[in-house]
């Protein structure tokens, strides 16, 4: 069983031209196979030559930009969208035109913002941006203008659909703009003198251990109109207080389904070796990364889909292991004609989350 065989079905639904998708079949084969992103190692994995390879995936970096390609990734169907940061650290590369300090202000790195949907308690992302101390010095701008940057991408497919965010996002120019654009957002709160009554009077944020307490119509600020609920599980060291301008049980409802993320950047990490980025030029890794998210998203959907043929039952062991983790860690022995059904059944799955086509990408 050659668990690559089909690759080229699905990349057929994110690429237009025939020739396009056999040569992204080629780089996103060997970065599955060498599970890296660094193009030396991938050209290791592909088939043929290590030079020709190496020098494949430089015209094909070239002549495209998978990040128009990754847009098409975004579920129309989904119930939320997720915007989350995660620390790329490159100690090794401060000469690096894109590379600056991370939060603890001595490792040198970047950041990378991403925009996901959820899918079977992972997610899958569609947009990202990428950003640094540096960037933000060279470009006079701010952290928060790249943020601004990455949800106006996706705004005219958000529609109803809340943003959900966490705590670096609680902060009142970004609550303004979503309100000022009409969007809906769950943010988790840093806890703080930010409300106030429609009286004007200060609202302390306090929750007792094992309770839940909602404030509906409260000032975040002063400035914008919130609702507010707190929730300590019991067990756990601090209460979560979650803002949003949706029903307060919703969104916090929403935002426990989005803690799961953090699997996401897990298995990225992990499996794919996305912290292995090294690129000296910034438009190149940010092709590299889409590169890997969509063979994350692939190997998502097929890791998925072997799950449910062979674990139906879904013992603890297994409840654990993310598709991913299925499809690219798991030496699994299945006859041809099964292996097939399965491609079947997760390129049904890939088309669905991708239907609408998107005719402007």
């Amino acid at each position: 069983m050659n668990k690559f065989t089909a690759l080229g079905k699905f990349l057929e639904m994110l690429f237009d031209h025939p020739d396009t998708v056999q040569k992204a079949k080629k780089i996103i084969t060997g970065i599955m196979k060498a599970r890296s992103p660094r193009l030396s190692d991938i050209s290791r994995a592909m088939i043929g030559n290590e030079a020709a390879n190496y020098k494949h995936i430089q015209r094909f970096l070239k002549d495209n930009d998978p990040q128009d390609n990754l847009l098409r990734l975004f579920q129309e169907g989904a119930s939320f969208v997720i915007g989350d940061p995660t620390e790329m650290p490159r100690p090794q590369a401060k000469k690096t035109d894109y590379v600056g300090t991370l939060s603890d202000g001595q490792t040198s790195g970047y950041w990378l913002l991403f925009l996901a949907t959820p899918y079977h308690g992972r997610a899958i992302p569609s947009h990202f941006i990428s950003y640094s101390s540096r960037t933000i010095n060279a470009e006079v701008t701010s952290r928060n203008r790249y943020h601004f940057e990455a949800f106006a991408k996706l705004k005219e497919w958000l529609g109803e659909k809340p943003l959900v965010l966490d705590r670096e996002f609680s902060y009142l120019e970004l609550m303004q703009t979503l309100e000022t654009e009409k969007l809906n957002f769950v943010i988790r709160l840093k806890v703080g003198p930010h409300f106030f009554d429609q009286e004007g009077k200060p609202v302390v944020l306090s929750v007792q251990k094992g309770e839940t307490r909602i404030l509906n119509k409260v000032f975040y600020m002063g400035k914008v109109f919130v609702n507010v609920i707190g929730w300590w599980k019991t067990g756990l060291s601090e209460p979560m207080w979650i803002m949003t301008n949706l029903p307060a049980e919703q969104g916090l409802a929403i935002y426990l389904q989005r803690m799961k993320i953090e699997e996401t950047f897990r298995d990225l990490k992990s499996l794919l070796g996305l912290e292995k980025l090294m690129p000296k030029k910034r438009d190149l890794m940010e092709k590299m990364v889409a590169l890997v998210l969509i063979a994350y998203a692939v190997t998502l959907i097929l890791g998925e889909t072997i799950r449910s043929h062979l674990f139906p039952e879904v013992s603890q062991k297994y409840k654990a292991f993310s598709g991913p983790f299925v499809f690219l860690k798991l030496k699994l022995k299945l006859p041809l004609d099964q292996f097939q059904a399965i491609c079947l059944q997760a390129l049904d799955t890939f088309q669905f989350i991708l239907a609408p086509v998107r005719t402007h990408v």
